[in-house]
């Protein structure tokens, strides 16, 4: 009905709120009015939804090309990035080839060499071979050579062995000998000659010892050689008392007389500490040993801190002063041979010639008196046309016995003789040592040199010197042992107490009984007493026969 009303009022000319305005009442108007804006409402609804479509649309347009666009694109790189890789990989095996080939070319450029090496090696093979087989042809004919001559002078051989038996058959039926008893009428000859020429000699020697002015040109000899000789030396005394500084007794009986052993275990020597506690008593033969005592107490008085370190470890601290004490002795040994200008001997035996400083014979230093009378037998040596260099040699290594006498029983000569021996000195150096006093025959004249000086040496004034004290109550001692045995008459100290002979009554002591008395009253000697070097105890059974003439 509104829409035909409004058709009417549109048609005659009136439009809009006018002409229904016009044509209706009011209500109607306002539905009408109503009912126009509800479609002006939807067109616009409509427009607005298919701008949104069309947009919509569009952008799913865009996004497809969009799309279209970035699969391409990503084909495009694909395509670049798979050329690009096939490039790479390429000319990376284009290197590698040419890698391979270079190095192909060097393997064939070694082989080439190699070749050629081998090539000249065999070469030089093959000349070395051929000379090879020419030296072996040339070495058989210098055998067959060999051979023939062999056999040429195996035949004159035995054309010479028939020739000389036929001739000696012939000698000895014109002789009337065989050549046998010959040869021995001859080795009887020469050696009756020898014992004629030995006795001459011993005679001449003889009539020469006995002759005055043998006598006079020897002690002239000495007499040139002691002259000629220039040395300073004090005598020395064996300390066995060393009087000790305050403190040093309560430090070596502390902990149980701790350190007092340890210096005693380590040099080797007995430490008595008197009742005063201000001396100590060294007890023993070793020198060395009683040295680093002496250089142990000393120390402990006069150098600081050690007590301290003597308290930590006594054995070690001890050792320390023997192994600094043996250290000297080295150089001692070695300037004993520098100041004789002789070529050093062995190590042992420089040690033993370091030890003699530390060895006294009646208050003499042992390796000064080595030194001493090595240069006097060097001159003595000198004016009789000898080896100077030899004598001295022999002199200076005459007493290394004594550095071991406290350890090795027998004599200081035979003990340094077997060592000079073991150790590879000279048999003349050996015999010479050994026959210094008289404990082998000597066998050269240097034997003589060496006991001529080392006399000369000893006995020259000042030289020595015996303790009376000591020197009387070692001889009573002496005779007081060797008289306390069954069957002794008497008895008697010699060589100044280095000897003692008793004397035994024959119908009470055997001969068997009287080896064994010397052996068992040595013993108590060496039990009892305390001495330097060795003591020689003899033993005398004799057989007295007594008749009467009238």
């Amino acid at each position: 009905m509104t829409g035909c009303a409004t058709s009417d009022l549109a048609a005659e000319g009136v439009t809009g709120p006018s002409a229904c305005h016009l044509s209706y009442p009011p209500r109607m108007w306002l539905s009408v009015a109503l009912c126009g804006a509800a479609a002006a409402g939807s067109a616009v609804v409509a427009v607005a939804w298919v701008r949104r479509a069309r947009r919509a649309w569009d952008g799913l347009v865009a996004a497809r090309a969009e799309a279209k666009l970035v699969v391409k694109s990503s084909g495009l790189e694909a395509a670049a990035l798979r050329r690009a890789a096939e490039t790479e990989a390429r000319e990376q095996a284009l290197e590698l080839r040419a890698a391979a080939d270079q190095a192909l070319g060097r393997d064939h450029d070694g082989m080439a060499r190699r070749s050629e090496r081998l090539a000249a090696r065999e070469a030089t093979l093959t000349a070395t071979r051929h000379e090879v087989d020419e030296r072996r042809r040339a070495l058989e004919e210098r055998q067959r050579e060999v051979r023939a001559a062999e056999d040429q002078a195996r035949e004159l051989r035995d054309t010479a062995g028939s020739s000389k038996g036929a001739a000696r058959q012939e000698l000895e039926r014109q002789a009337g000998t065989t050549s046998a008893e010959m040869a021995a009428r001859l080795a009887q000859t020469w050696l009756e000659e020898a014992r004629a020429e030995a006795a001459q000699a011993v005679r001449s020697i003889e009539q020469q010892a006995t002759d005055p002015d043998v006598g006079r040109r020897a002690k002239r000899l000495m007499e040139i050689a002691i002259s000629r000789y220039k040395g300073h030396f004090l005598t020395e005394r064996g300390v066995s008392n060393v009087p000790l500084a305050d403190g040093v007794a309560d430090l070596l009986v502390a902990d149980g007389q701790r350190l007092l052993n340890a210096v005693s275990t380590g040099a080797n020597v007995q430490l008595h500490l008197s009742d005063g506690g201000d001396m100590v008593k060294l007890d023993g033969l070793d020198g060395v040993g009683r040295e680093v005592a002496r250089r142990a107490l000393a120390r402990l008085a006069k150098k600081l801190g050690a007590p301290d370190e003597a308290g930590r470890d006594p054995g070690g601290w001890v050792d320390g002063i023997r192994s600094q004490l043996e250290h000297e002795i080295q150089g001692l040994g070695r300037k004993a041979f520098s100041v004789l200008q002789i070529p050093r001997a062995h190590a042992e035996i420089v040690t033993l010639v370091g030890k003699l400083n530390y060895r006294t014979s009646y208050t003499q230093n042992q390796w000064l008196h080595a030194v001493e009378a090595s240069f006097l037998a060097g001159m003595m040596a000198s004016e009789m046309g000898l080896d100077l260099k030899l004598a001295r040699r022999a002199t200076l290594l005459h007493d290394i016995g004594k550095a071991l006498t406290h350890e090795i029983d027998g004599s200081h000569a035979v003990i340094g003789a077997d060592i000079a021996r073991r150790l590879g000195e000279d048999e003349i150096v050996a015999n010479a040592i050994g026959a210094h006093h008289a404990e082998e025959p000597p066998s050269s004249v240097y034997a003589f040199l060496v006991a001529g000086a080392d006399a000369m040496s000893g006995a020259r004034p000042g030289a020595r010197r015996e303790h009376p004290e000591g020197y009387s109550t070692r001889l009573e001692d002496l005779e007081r042992i060797g008289g306390g045995y069954r069957g002794v008459e008497r008895c008697f100290a010699v060589h100044g107490g280095r000897e003692l002979r008793v004397y035994v009554r024959e119908g009470e002591v055997s001969d068997i009984e009287a080896v064994e008395l010397s052996t068992e009253i040595a013993a108590q000697i060496s039990s009892e007493l305390t001495f330097p070097g060795q003591i020689k105890v003899t033993v005398i059974r004799s057989t007295e026969a007594i008749s009467v003439a009238s």
